[in-house]
């Protein structure tokens, strides 16, 4: 019985001693852990704030996205209501661009007066409206006789004058067909125009138009006025030489009377008849 007994108090101390052992064999740095609620709470805390700031910057972000949206979409509604110039094709402006730039039909007057040929105006004869002079005539005893040439050339400048006058006539007329034309095609789109640059594009080319159809006009108007001078310019220089004659005619006439009484004196004395 003593024996048993001595034995447990072996076996006990023998346990004593192995646990101590295996405590004293583990890790010099194991440290237990320590668990603080304080900095735990303030931890969570300072994350909320930090997550509610992040809200706040993307709600600010949206915001700002939504004005941006916003304007983006006022953008375009002005865009719809004035338009894109550029996107605008009239289909009237380039005629409009072609008519300008077309250089001016007819001769000016001093061109006209300077190729003026006496020759072409004695052949002249309107299509056979009037008759032909002729460059040469005979006499009544049969002697052809030419004429001389430079005294028909304001006759000739007339011929060109009246010419000019038809040819520019004849194109303006048949170029006012076209304007016309085109201003009512204009007139049409601006009436059906959707935005403000349509109507800003059309109206500058309803403008250009109308001034080519004047020009027009001023080019039948300045051959017309060609014609008109020259004309005046004729019965001027008609009228000098009509006076220049008389002037000749009155002082040849001056001088063979003078001329008379020399060579044949008057009797001053009375006359007498013999008695029968």
């Amino acid at each position: 019985m003593k024996t048993s007994s001595t034995k447990t108090t072996t076996m006990k101390k023998l346990l004593c001693i192995t646990g101590l052992g295996l405590l004293l064999a583990l890790p010099a740095r194991a440290q237990w852990i320590v668990f603080d609620p304080t900095a735990q709470v303030q931890s969570i805390l300072n994350t909320a704030q930090e997550v509610a700031q992040m809200i706040t910057q993307i709600d600010n972000q949206v915001k700002q996205i939504q004005q941006l949206t916003d304007q983006l979409n006022e953008f375009k509604n002005y865009e719809k209501l004035f338009g894109d110039p550029k996107t605008i094709v009239i289909s009237t402006a380039a005629p409009l661009l072609n008519e300008l730039r077309r250089t001016e039909l007819g001769e000016s007057l001093g061109a006209i007066i300077q190729a003026a040929d006496g020759a072409d105006a004695l052949l002249y004869d309107a299509g056979g409206l009037y008759s032909r002079i002729g460059a040469t005539f005979q006499t009544p005893r049969g002697v052809t006789v030419g004429r001389n040439t430079n005294d028909f050339r304001p006759f000739a400048a007339i011929n060109a004058a009246t010419a000019n006058y038809q040819a520019v006539s004849t194109n303006a007329a048949a170029r006012r067909v076209q304007l016309k034309t085109d201003i009512a095609a204009t007139i049409e789109q601006l009436r059906t125009a959707q935005s403000d640059a349509e109507v800003q594009k059309l109206s500058a080319t309803l403008t250009g138009l109308s001034a080519a159809l004047t020009g027009t006009e001023q080019e039948t108007s300045e051959a017309l006025a060609n014609a008109l001078v020259q004309d005046i310019e004729n019965r001027n220089d008609e009228r000098k030489q009509t006076r220049a004659i008389k002037e000749q005619q009155s002082a040849a006439f001056s001088e063979a009377m003078g001329n008379y009484g020399k060579t044949f004196r008057l009797l001053d004395a009375p006359t007498t008849f013999p008695k029968p």
